[in-house]
């Protein structure tokens, strides 16, 4: 893709709030947060609140024709500046080719906005008249290993600070749907009752996770083979199936263990070098890895990782007892992980 798709919503979005408006933005991809939050910037900033009326057009892409879309973007403003077109969902909308026609000329008053979630624009074509008179941005899935710098961050915008368990709780029990994440967290902002760090109590008490049993505990416990505790985390996930579903928990470990084998090969295995290596940004995690490293050499985490396998595929009811719960297979992983 071109370069222009590579901006960062950040820049996008400081630009948006400078006035610095492109013709046309096209937001695309997988990750509906950031399509999302770019979107709402731009109708927050383009136009004041006495000019909407007569000059913001919000539409869905499933009620409108592209060629209606057009149509409006060619319209020009009513005793403002500008004006707004925003198709929302505009992967639903038909003959989106047709656009390229209002791109060799699009009119520099208007600022029409594709919201285009839950994939990519496959045409090149296209994309490359988008590129070349305004913004494409393409959201990508976030991985979990970016999941704790993105709280860390979106805390941090607001001038608050977060504990490294409390992250790990968030990331564990929400995983990588920021919309859902962003709405934890702004709950807990509103909460705090003037408190500036958010800690693991915080979030137990009003998210619902429990801050000794739960994943981040259970790894925890399996790192330094405190079987005792990994045994009461996992009775304590049997009482509560729906808040610690077994998928999940497979998921966590499978991504400590796959990411410590490639350890065993690092040529630095100091803290620094694991945090590069992982690209982890906190030195705690870093230390996990390194008592982990003492406590399961590489034959070991091979067995694991194909321990983990084989326990992903029985909870899916591959080769698995009827009525085998959950709770018994991650206690026979779990044993197998230690021993």
């Amino acid at each position: 893709m071109a370069k222009k798709e590579q901006n960062s919503h950040l820049q996008i979005i400081s630009d948006i709030r400078k006035k610095n408006f492109k013709p046309v933005y096209f937001l695309m991809g997988d990750e509906s947060y950031y399509i999302d939050l770019i979107t709402d910037t731009i109708i927050d900033n383009a136009l004041d609140d006495v000019d909407r009326d007569f000059n913001q057009t919000i539409v869905y892409g499933a009620d409108v024709e592209i060629s209606a879309v057009i149509n409006a973007a060619k319209r020009y403003p009513m005793m403002a500046a500008r004006q707004l077109v925003v198709v929302k969902e505009a992967q639903m909308m038909k003959s989106m080719d047709e656009l390229l026609f209002y791109l060799q000329k699009p009119l520099m008053s208007t600022v029409l906005v594709l919201n285009y979630k839950n994939g990519t624009l496959k045409n090149k074509k296209l994309l490359a008249e988008l590129n070349s008179v305004g913004i494409v941005y393409e959201s990508k899935k976030l991985y979990d290993y970016q999941l704790p710098t993105f709280i860390t961050n979106y805390i941090a915008e607001k001038g608050l600070t977060i504990e490294q368990k409390a992250v790990s709780m968030l990331g564990d029990a929400i995983g990588s749907d920021l919309s859902r994440l962003t709405g934890e967290l702004d709950k807990l902002f509103i909460l705090c009752n003037g408190d500036k760090r958010i800690t693991a109590s915080i979030v137990e008490r009003n998210i619902g996770i429990s801050k000794d049993f739960n994943n981040f505990e259970l790894l925890n416990a399996l790192i330094v083979k405190d079987i005792l505790k990994v045994n009461r985390i996992i009775t304590h996930f049997e009482k509560n199936p729906r808040s610690n579903p077994l998928i999940v928990t497979i998921s966590v470990l499978f991504n400590f263990y796959a990411n410590l084998m490639l350890l065993y090969f690092a040529h630095d295995k100091s803290e620094n070098g694991i945090m590069t290596e992982l690209k982890l940004r906190n030195i705690f995690q870093a230390r996990d890895y390194q008592t982990a490293m003492k406590n399961y050499n590489a034959f070991k985490c091979i067995d694991i990782i194909s321990y983990i396998r084989i326990y992903d595929a029985r909870s899916k009811g591959v080769e698995n007892a009827p009525g085998t719960s959950d709770a018994s297979l991650l206690r026979e992983l779990a044993y197998k992980i230690l021993h």
